[in-house]
């Protein structure tokens, strides 16, 4: 079993900046990829950015040039940076660990808003 756990979302203007950090409860050995989700209120829960083991990324349109994922195996943590926000990025923000199971985290809440 692997816990995730996500942090640093929060209130931000839009242009403002954020970054997301992702911590599991343990190192995870083997291959596997992390991800970013996000679900706005009445939306079903889309796929943010991809980062796999091998450090290959993928990005959803609407967040590229903007959003960056990365990963520091030595703090078993993902992060999601966040830049140029809008508010239309408002959403609660989930992190996401696939090997032979997929994992959540519980979920940040992001706040685009002037």
């Amino acid at each position: 079993q692997v816990q995730l756990a996500e942090s640093g979302g929060g209130l931000v203007q839009p242009g403002g900046s954020l970054r997301l950090s992702c911590v599991a409860s343990r190192k995870i050995f083997g291959v596997y990829t992390n991800g970013w989700y996000r679900q706005a209120p009445g939306k079903q829960r889309e796929l943010v950015a991809r980062i796999t083991f091998g450090g290959t990324t993928t990005y959803a349109d609407s967040v590229k040039g903007r959003f960056t994922i990365s990963r520091d195996n030595t703090k078993n943590t993902v992060y999601l940076q966040m830049n140029s926000l809008k508010p239309e990025d408002t959403a609660v923000y989930y992190c996401n660990l696939v090997q032979t199971y997929e994992y959540w985290g519980q979920g940040t809440q992001v706040t685009v808003s002037s």
